[in-house]
């Protein structure tokens, strides 16, 4: 049995034909950078998420980067950023000249703890200069972060919400989709993403027509009227045309996937909750499943079931294995009394394991009786 982490290959194999035909298009019309399709990707994704304004860019990264460039976010900002996310989520702080500053995370969702960012808000006034500004939520591994808590807290200070929807698109939190939650939200078509083409892209989303028109401008060298006015210092951002091809053929497909995936989730919690941690999705949540992720008791039983699996041909990754806080990039960002306890807990024993729209249900109970087999075998060996 040949199991793949995320099976791109399948993906396009059953969808060749429409795919191949959008590409081939693109290439007849020689047209690689913006025009009628990129357009029509960002009406369409707009209409998708029911945000007013989406602007396509080069990749995730950049469209985080892009939204504090629109908020002038720079030195002596506070940018609150969870501390078990990727690294580019705090990475764009620094590049931006603003301070990062770490938030602990809620154990049982992996997403930002509420709690934990009012402390981090508290410690940055009582004990820094800093001016606190934005929260990023990362909506870690498809499901929503809780925005509804998390703006409790924000409008007590004042401050920006920027959504970290790269792995989240799709998700939802009752009729409303991720990438509408934020003042402004972005994602990422990176290959692997729930929505993702065949290179790297990305989106700004926002209902703020200012902040809209200027991120537009940033994407292209901080253009005015056209690229060769440049009203301020921008960026060369930009998705290309085949990457929008791509993505408006399996938009098409997308919801379906997502099913699917909410589908397998069920099945591996049903298998494996008696055995290890697995996630919750909190009432009224849909997650879109980036990754499905467990937790194991130590990081021994996580090492020895990853070894397992290997020896089964089953992959499985880990997301992440270390917090932000400890990252040698943010040494100079550490704050005395700020402390991460269930991040450091959770990147010692979480496992990610194959999650996708075209695993089939015995695949996902083979992979299942393989975890479960060894945590029994290990009890027994105790």
């Amino acid at each position: 049995m040949s199991i793949e982490f995320r099976d791109l290959k399948k993906q396009y194999q059953l969808h060749k034909k429409e795919i191949d035909t959008a590409i081939r298009e693109v290439l007849l019309n020689a047209n690689f950078i913006g025009g009628s399709k990129v357009q029509q990707l960002e009406a369409e994704l707009s209409e998708y998420t029911n945000v007013k304004h989406c602007i396509t860019c080069a990749n995730g990264t950049d469209a985080l980067q892009l939204a504090l460039m629109a908020w002038n976010i720079g030195k002596g900002d506070a940018v609150f950023v969870p501390d078990f996310t990727f690294f580019s989520s705090g990475e764009v702080v620094s590049l931006v000249g603003a301070t990062p500053v770490f938030v602990d995370i809620e154990e049982d969702t992996y997403n930002l703890s509420p709690a934990s960012l009012e402390r981090s808000i508290q410690y940055v006034l009582e004990k820094t200069d800093l001016e606190p500004r934005v929260v990023i939520a990362v909506d870690l591994f498809g499901q929503p972060a809780d925005f509804g808590q998390i703006r409790k807290v924000t409008n007590k200070y004042n401050l920006l919400v920027l959504e970290d929807g790269a792995q989240g698109f799709g998700g939802r939190i009752g009729n409303k989709r991720a990438c509408s939650f934020g003042d402004i939200a972005t994602t990422s078509f990176f290959p692997a993403k729930p929505l993702g083409c065949y290179g790297d892209g990305g989106a700004v989303f926002t209902g703020n027509r200012e902040w809209a028109d200027k991120i537009r401008s940033l994407c292209v060298h901080g253009k005015g009227i056209d690229k060769y006015e440049n009203i301020r210092i921008g960026m060369n951002s930009r998705l290309d045309t085949l990457q929008a091809a791509v993505l408006l053929k399996k938009l098409e497909f997308f919801n379906d996937e997502i099913l699917k995936c909410n589908q397998i989730a069920a099945e591996y919690t049903s298998r494996l909750s008696r055995f290890v941690s697995t996630p919750t999705i909190k009432e009224g949540m849909v997650s879109s499943w980036a990754q499905y992720t467990v937790c194991f008791q130590n990081c021994e039983e996580r090492k020895g079931t990853i070894e397992g699996l290997r020896k089964s041909n089953i992959p499985s990754m880990v997301y992440y294995r270390k917090p932000m806080h400890l990252q040698k990039a943010f040494e100079e960002f550490k704050y005395d009394r700020l402390e991460y306890p269930i991040t450091e807990k959770i990147c010692e024993c979480c496992l990610s394991l194959p999650m996708h729209g075209y695993l089939e249900m015995d695949e996902v109970r083979y992979i299942s009786n393989q975890i479960v087999n060894f945590i029994r075998n290990s009890m027994v060996k105790v």
